[in-house]
């Protein structure tokens, strides 16, 4: 199982059977179709499901204290991935997401089929914006569903130079 480690998180994919769990157990609407997507393209590409499942957000000095959750929505022919992330309650503020953020895109950079990381956030949203930024980010001049989209491109170096 992958797990990336930073200062004070490990961030795993989680099993299809904690997938289901969190769909049966998740009473907003919107968050449980969300979830049942990802479950299912974990389902449908088996060998690519890293790029469609939920990564918990662990508490390295706190085993098992799930703070949130980021994942990926798939991965297109050229490269692409885009992510999404939430926080619990009353772990906000900590710089956790940040931190989160920051490690998974960078693993993500480092995988041979990704080229870049695009992320979209409510206009309204300037916590996300904030930790988009602060990671590297830039607005790509688009809007999409939830709002502005975000990408954090693979810089690749020739000769020394990128």
């Amino acid at each position: 199982m992958i797990k990336i480690e930073t200062e004070r998180l490990l961030l795993h994919p989680i099993s299809d059977e904690e997938m289901q769990k969190i769909i049966d157990d998740e009473k907003n609407p919107e968050m449980q179709k969300a979830y049942s997507e990802m479950l299912q393209g974990c389902l449908d590409n088996p060998e690519d499901r890293v790029w469609y499942a939920t990564w918990n957000m662990e508490l390295k000095e706190q085993p098992k204290t799930i703070v949130g959750d980021l994942c990926f929505k798939g991965i297109t022919d050229d490269g692409m991935v885009e992510i999404g992330y939430g926080l619990k309650e009353g772990y906000c503020g900590n710089g956790y997401m940040t931190e989160a953020v920051r490690a998974i895109t960078e693993w993500a950079l480092s995988q041979n089929k990704v080229s870049r990381v695009e992320a979209e956030t409510d206009p309204d949203n300037l916590p996300s914006k904030r930790i988009l930024a602060n990671v590297g980010f830039v607005p790509t001049g688009e809007v999409g569903e939830e709002g502005p989209r975000f990408v954090l491109e693979k810089k690749i170096t020739v000769c020394g130079k990128e």
